[in-house]
């Protein structure tokens, strides 16, 4: 069987994170440019390989001093890390259409194995001569395990910014039919 290439329609796919913000509410943000293709042996999702790649600079928070903050040393350090990239080892179905996407996760320099979470959202024919497949995948990675280790108190004790960061992504990939 012939491996097949799914490309990422970016028109249709984002990346969404969360992280606590002084320990009583949550900051979210998303990135803007992504890049990401998917192997299969034919349309066998199960077999699915995934590079996944986030352009830092793209950051977006809503505030403008936040994001050039993010981008700075004290965290993503864009300039000299300007990608955050994840590469699959293996696809484990848990469910019906639920599976573990395994795989290594760098950001920074720093690599580590993770485990998200993925659910399948279907393959279908777009009706302009394409097959399509969906995905929506969750996670969540301690920042400090990748070097963004900035942080402070405030005046009580608490920690201006969590440790964990929780995303969510929802991405779309297009093949000829």
């Amino acid at each position: 069987m012939a491996n097949t290439q799914w490309a990422l329609e970016p028109s249709h796919s984002e990346v969404s994170f969360k992280v606590r913000h002084m320990m009583i509410s949550n900051v979210s943000g998303h990135f803007t440019k992504l890049e990401s293709s998917v192997e299969t042996a034919g349309d066998d999702i199960s077999t699915a390989k995934v590079h996944f790649a986030i352009d830092v600079d793209s950051i977006s928070t809503k505030n403008e001093q936040r994001d050039g903050h993010l981008k700075s040393p004290d965290f993503f350090d864009a300039a000299n890390h300007p990608k955050i990239t994840f590469e699959s080892t293996s696809l484990e179905a848990t469910g019906d259409d639920n599976y573990k996407l395994h795989g290594n996760l760098t950001m920074r320099g720093v690599t580590h194995p993770v485990t998200f979470d993925a659910e399948y959202g279907g393959i279908l024919n777009d009706g302009w001569g394409n097959i399509r497949v969906g995905f929506t995948v969750n996670g969540k990675v301690n920042r400090k395990d990748y070097g963004l280790n900035w942080s402070a108190l405030t005046e009580a004790g608490g920690l201006v910014v969590g440790d964990d960061v929780k995303f969510e992504a929802h991405v779309e990939y297009v093949r000829p039919a």
